[in-house]
């Protein structure tokens, strides 16, 4: 029969020791979530292979907490973790969208389908940035086409009547969403409109000048 004081020794050494592993695991899943911010930032610059590359990095980080959390479930398992799994997940939905036109599943990035249903729902805000650039490039045709899918995704995600319940915050992150599309819809029509006057206004000059050379001609 061990001492108190021996049993105590060996108590005080496995806190200690979870103590080290909870701020290695909280410092892991804030490099993670930071890593898939970055690549989604670079994802709009356009620099694909850096993100890419980022995105790895992140992969490697949630691999390791992954595997942590078979000894150490309860330091693992937290809400930094989960927010760093729907970066993540925003990272791996955007680029795919982007590069292949098609929706990464959760089995191909390894990660809950909780975390992945809550990441999907942030690439709506991620399109609206894009449907922004196209509409200052003065590219209507593609701003509509980020409409479109950011309409697939939410209305997706409202037929998913049950996941209210069972997923937290998805609730919440729809809201959002459907404000942030009325949003973009009502900018699209503006420039929809603007454009369409603007090609009217450059017809009716080209109109009028044709006009005036004529009846200069005719003098």
């Amino acid at each position: 029969m061990p001492s108190l004081k021996t049993l105590l020794k060996e108590i005080r050494e496995e806190l200690k020791e979870k103590e080290k592993v909870r701020e290695k695991a909280q410092e892991d899943m804030r490099k993670a979530t930071s890593l898939s911010k970055q690549a989604i930032l670079l994802i709009h610059q356009k620099r694909f292979k850096e993100a890419k590359k980022l995105i790895e990095k992140a992969k490697g980080i949630i691999s390791r907490l992954n595997k942590a959390s078979t000894k150490y479930p309860e330091i693992v398992y937290s809400g930094l973790f989960n927010a760093a799994r729907q970066e993540y997940s925003e990272a791996n939905i955007f680029l795919n969208l982007i590069e292949e036109s098609r929706f990464i599943t959760p089995e191909e990035i390894n990660v809950p389908s909780v975390d992945y249903v809550l990441g999907l729902a942030d690439v709506i805000g991620e399109y609206r940035r894009l449907a922004l650039d196209a509409l200052r490039e003065g590219n209507v045709e593609k701003g509509e086409k980020c409409l479109q899918i950011m309409d697939e995704v939410y209305t997706e995600l409202m037929a998913m009547d049950e996941a209210y319940m069972l997923v937290h915050g998805l609730r919440r992150k729809c809201d959002i969403a459907r404000r942030i599309i009325e949003t973009t819809r009502g900018d699209i029509t503006q420039e929809v409109r603007r454009s369409s006057l603007e090609k009217h206004l450059k017809s009716f000059e080209k109109f009028v000048k044709k006009k005036s050379i004529s009846s200069e001609k005719g003098k």
